[in-house]
C-alpha cells in the first residue's frame, strides 16, 4: 500500500474524529468563502456604480433652451473642440434637438406667442392627447385647451397632433438622447453620428404607427429620409422620438455649427470635480457646465464604507480560517507521534511520512469543502444583504448623513452576491494549500525526531 492509499484510509479510521475534523474545517472554509463572496459582491457593485453616477457634466449655451424650437443662444461645435482636448474627458456627445410638426395637422397654440416655426414631417405621433376640464396632456407635452388658441369645448381640433422630437447626435445609440436610460436596436444598423447622410433611426413605436420597416422613407424638412434603424426604449419619450446624425440635423435646419446642448463623460468619479473646473475655464462665459458633483461625493461615503468594513470582514475570516485549519493539520501530525516513531523505525522516510500526512490532510479538507461550499453558497447574500445594511445604520448613527439616511446610499442596496465558479475555486484552492503545507510542516519537524526518543516519551 503506497503512502497516499495509507494517508487516505487514515482519514476514515475513526469515524467521530473524522466528522468532527471535517465541520471544523468545514464551518472555516465556508466562513472564508461567505465573506470573500460578499467583498466580491460590494467591490462589483462600487465599480458599476462609479462608472455610471455623476460622471458626465451638462453643457448648455447660456441663455439657451434644450431644443431649437425653445429659441435663446446655441453653442457651437467648434466651443465643443476645445473640451474634447480637455484630459480625463472620455466622449463628448454634441446634440442639435428639434420637433418636427406632423403635416396637414393642426397643433394647439399658446396665447400670445409668436407663430410656430418646426418643420414638418410626413409622418404620424404614435401617441395622442388627454383632456379633462380644458388640460389636455400628451407624451412631453402639457397644453391648456381654450377657444382662444383653437380649442372646442375643452377639446383640441380633430385634426391636431403632437410633435415628433428629432435629434441630431454624434453618438447615436446613447439612451440620454431620448431622455431613457436603455435604447436597444430592434431592426437594421445604428447610423453613424459623424457623417451627413439622409439616414434616420426611428422609434418602434413611430414604426408601427407609420408602417414603416428598414429601407422605408418618410420626409422631414421637405427632405427624403431613408430608415437605418428601428429602436426600443424604456420611455415615451423615447418611443416617439427620430434620431438623424448631427451634421444631418445641421443641414436639414440650416443651423451649421450649431449646438442646443452636449454631455461630456468623465473617466472616473475621482476626476470630476477637477474636470468641471477645467470645462468652465475652457468655455469661459459661453456655456452653463454642470455636473452632479454633490451627489458623487455623496455616494462615495457609504461606498467606501461598505468597501473597507467588506475588505476587514475577508481579512479576519481568511485569517481566522487559516489559523483553525493550520491548528488542525497540527493537531492531526501530533496526536500521532507514536505511528511517527514506528514508522521511523521499520525505515520510512522524513517525505514519506510527510506524503502520508499530506494525503491525509487533503482528503479532510476536501471533505470539508462540501460543508465549506455550502455554507458559503447559501451564506453568500444573507451575509451581504447584512453587512451592508449595518453599514448604512453605521452611518447614519453618526449623523453626518442629515435627514433622510446616508446620502447615495440607495445606489449600493439591493446588492445581490452572484456567486461565480471562479470565486469557489480561488476559496478552495487556499484552503488545499493551507491545509497542505501545515501538515507538511508539522509532519516535517515531527518526523525528525529519533524514534526512540518519541517511543521511550509515550
Amino acid at each position: 500500500m503506497n503512502v497516499v492509499t495509507r494517508g487516505m484510509r487514515n482519514a476514515f479510521r475513526n469515524a467521530t474524529r473524522t466528522l468532527s475534523i471535517v465541520i471544523i474545517l468545514g464551518l472555516s472554509i465556508g466562513l472564508s468563502l461567505v465573506m470573500l463572496i460578499a467583498h466580491q459582491a460590494v467591490q462589483s457593485k462600487i465599480a458599476t456604480t462609479k462608472s455610471s453616477i455623476g460622471n458626465t457634466v451638462s453643457i448648455l449655451p447660456i441663455g439657451g433652451g434644450t431644443t431649437l424650437s425653445a429659441g435663446g443662444a446655441l453653442l457651437k461645435t467648434s466651443d465643443l473642440n476645445r473640451v474634447k482636448s480637455i484630459a480625463h474627458v472620455t466622449n463628448v456627445n454634441e446634440l442639435l434637438s428639434d420637433r418636427v410638426q406632423p403635416q396637414g395637422t393642426n397643433d394647439v397654440g399658446v396665447p400670445g406667442a409668436p407663430p410656430r416655426t418646426d418643420g414638418t414631417t410626413s409622418l404620424k405621433s404614435p401617441y395622442t392627447v388627454h383632456c379633462n376640464d380644458g388640460t389636455c396632456s400628451g407624451v412631453g407635452r402639457t397644453i391648456l385647451c381654450l377657444p382662444s388658441n383653437g380649442c372646442s369645448n375643452g377639446h383640441p381640433p380633430s385634426d391636431f397632433s403632437l410633435y415628433i422630437p428629432i435629434v441630431g447626435t454624434t453618438d447615436p445609440t446613447n439612451p440620454s438622447n431620448i431622455y431613457a436610460s436603455s435604447i436597444t436596436i430592434t431592426s437594421g444598423n445604428a447610423i453613424d453620428g459623424s457623417k451627413d447622410t439622409n439616414d434616420a433611426m426611428v422609434s418602434k413605436a413611430i414604426a408601427q404607427k407609420n408602417n414603416l420597416r428598414v429601407s422605408s422613407t418618410f420626409t422631414a424638412y421637405n427632405k427624403t429620409l431613408t430608415v437605418s434603424a428601428i429602436f426600443n426604449s424604456d420611455t415615451q419619450d423615447g418611443n416617439q422620438t427620430i434620431i438623424v446624425s448631427l451634421p444631418t440635423e445641421q443641414r436639414l435646419t440650416g443651423k451649421t455649427d450649431a449646438i442646443t446642448s452636449a454631455t461630456a463623460t468623465v473617466d472616473s468619479l475621482e476626476n470630476l470635480s477637477s474636470t468641471v473646473t477645467a470645462i468652465s475655464n475652457a468655455l469661459y462665459s459661453l456655456a452653463d457646465v454642470t455636473s452632479d458633483v454633490d451627489q458623487a461625493n455623496a455616494a462615495r461615503q457609504p461606498l467606501d464604507s461598505v468597501k473597507n468594513i467588506s475588505l476587514y470582514s475577508l481579512i479576519g475570516a481568511v485569517a481566522a480560517g487559516t489559523v483553525i485549519i493550520l491548528l488542525t493539520m497540527v493537531m492531526i501530525v501530533r496526536e500521532r507521534k507514536r505511528e511517527i516513531g514506528v514508522f521511523k523505525a521499520i525505515g520510512f522516510s522524513n517525505i514519506r511520512i510527510m506524503f502520508q500526512f499530506m494525503a491525509e490532510a487533503l482528503t479532510l479538507t476536501l471533505l470539508g469543502m462540501v460543508i465549506g461550499v455550502l455554507v458559503g453558497v447559501l451564506g453568500g447574500n444573507p451575509v451581504t444583504t447584512t453587512l451592508v445594511n449595518n453599514s448604512m445604520n453605521s452611518i447614519n448613527s453618526g449623523g453626518s448623513t442629515g435627514k433622510g439616511g446616508a446620502p447615495g446610499f440607495s445606489t449600493i442596496q439591493n446588492i445581490h452576491a452572484q456567486i461565480g465558479w471562479s470565486v469557489i475555486l480561488y476559496g478552495l484552492a487556499a484552503a488545499v494549500i493551507i491545509a497542505l503545507v501545515g501538515s507538511a510542516l508539522a509532519s516535517f519537524f515531527i518526523s525528525k525526531v529519533r524514534p526512540a526518543e518519541v517511543l521511550r516519551s509515550e
